[in-house]
């Protein structure tokens, strides 16, 4: 099945690229009110799941054990862009574990930011651990590991007790045994699990919702949303979409973007998710892909992030990222509960 063009690239008066993709909206029985594009088909989720990556941090008893709150929560689940106050809180939590940084197996990566990375090169200083993008999630996983008495050498492996837990909280939540066969590597060394498009979608609803889910997980996952909506410059970063949105919109959506073109989250008070993959990869795409979704169910988003604007290098404009006509008028039909 050939996917739907989500979004254009325009030069000029002229379409000059276009990105392709699926996007799935649906509530906690997988009934879809928006199906585009092979939804079936599996894909890496990646950082976008960094909610349930997170939920042994908290269902452990690590986060309170450890005197981690709000910020260090949202860190745990956030891809964060290097920004000075991320890695400070990226550093309190490896102190508060009273572990060195060379437990963190994710690597040492430049800051995301522009402003940060300008920020890191003006003071001479150099690429760390705490400025990967994923270096609250690997902490918060290293406290899960100490909570749980397990060891935390080889705490990124498939089979360490973090990451079991974490396994068999997916599998719980999207139904499916998430064996070898669909088990990949993320890029900050842990396991990922390639799973449908419109099961992610059912899961974000699930989670938002807390719809089926046991008492102790609902309450964790609760916890979890609660410190990214009172933190969500710590989930992403100043100006990026996900803090802009969540920070206008608390309690109202969640939303996190995840590595080759995916971006999934929920509507708490529509009882919705959704999960979105651009065919491509382009995490221009996705973010352009994703605003004009959340502005038909959320009127009070529209607005909140300008749209993209391709630049010259001297700041001329030259052309522009948007949805395509047929993207528009599927949403356009999209009922609204």
């Amino acid at each position: 099945m050939t996917n739907p063009v989500l979004v254009e690239v325009t030069r000029g008066p002229q379409v000059e690229s276009l990105h392709r993709g699926s996007l799935v909206v649906t509530g906690v029985t997988g009934n879809p009110i928006l199906a585009l594009g092979a939804c079936a088909r599996p894909v890496f989720p990646r950082s976008a799941i960094k909610l349930i990556q997170a939920l042994p941090l908290i269902e452990s008893g690590a986060a309170e054990r450890f005197g981690f709150g709000d910020q260090e929560i949202a860190l745990a689940c956030g891809s964060h862009v290097g920004a000075e106050r991320h890695v400070a809180v990226a550093r309190g939590m490896m102190e508060k574990l009273d572990l060195p940084a060379t437990c963190l197996v994710c690597g040492a990566a430049e800051p995301q930011g522009a402003k940060a990375r300008q920020m890191l090169a003006a003071h001479g200083g150099h690429p760390s651990v705490f400025h990967h993008n994923c270096s609250g999630k690997h902490a918060g996983m290293l406290a899960a590991s100490r909570a749980l008495s397990a060891p935390v050498v080889g705490y990124a492996d498939h089979q360490h007790p973090v990451q079991r837990h974490i396994h068999d909280a997916l599998a719980s939540l999207t139904g499916l045994p998430l064996d070898a066969a669909v088990r990949g590597v993320d890029g900050c060394c842990v396991p990922t699990w390639a799973i449908p498009l419109d099961i992610l979608a059912r899961v974000f609803a699930k989670l938002a919702t807390g719809a089926g889910l046991a008492p102790d997980r609902k309450t964790a996952v609760a916890r979890i949303l609660k410190a990214c909506w009172h933190e969500p410059e710590l989930v992403s970063g100043l100006g990026r979409a996900d803090t802009v949105v969540m920070s206008a919109l608390a309690g109202r959506i969640y939303m996190k973007p995840g590595a080759e073109g995916v971006y999934c989250g929920a509507f708490p008070e529509l009882g919705l998710g959704f999960a979105l993959k651009i065919d491509d990869g382009a995490g221009r795409a996705s973010a352009a892909a994703v605003m004009p979704l959340i502005e038909r169910l959320i009127p009070e988003a529209r607005g909140l992030v300008k749209r993209s604007v391709l630049k010259t290098a001297a700041g001329q404009e030259a052309g522009s990222i948007r949805t395509s006509e047929a993207y528009e008028r599927a949403l356009a039909a999209m009922p609204v509960p």
